[in-house]
């Protein structure tokens, strides 16, 4: 693991990043609040980590699946009432409300989209 600026990584992370704001701002409910967000935003924070790391592809969609898994089940736990945020808006958003096993198949589902686009990109493309 190294330390490496990758401007095609941190472009899809800005794109990501503005496309879960957009829905987070504008949709309320549905499909693409509730599910098409959660598997965005694994898709954003793996395109955050590969815009400044170089590793293997796969540690980091694992570690990357192991913490989001890691949030969804702090929600099963009532995270936001132990450390007294639900009036918290942010932490919310951030951390989720409610514990949905559908979330974490749309994590898994964008692991492993990212990963195979990651992997057949890098093999097209390698110089």
């Amino acid at each position: 693991m190294t330390f490496k600026f990758n401007k095609p990584f941190f472009a899809s992370s800005l794109i990501m990043l503005s496309t879960e704001v957009c829905i987070a701002a504008f949709l309320t409910k549905g499909f693409i609040r509730h599910t098409f967000g959660d598997f965005l935003v694994v898709i954003l924070m793996y395109c955050c980590i590969r815009s400044f790391i170089k590793a293997k592809p796969l540690y980091i969609a694992i570690t990357v699946l192991a913490f989001a898994f890691l949030i969804e089940f702090l929600q099963l736990l009532n995270i936001l009432d132990f450390l007294n945020l639900r009036a918290n808006e942010l932490a919310v958003i951030i951390l989720g409300s409610s514990f949905h096993i559908s979330d974490l198949i749309a994590y898994t589902l964008g692991i492993i989209t990212i990963y195979l686009i990651d992997t057949k990109i890098n093999v097209i493309w390698k110089p």
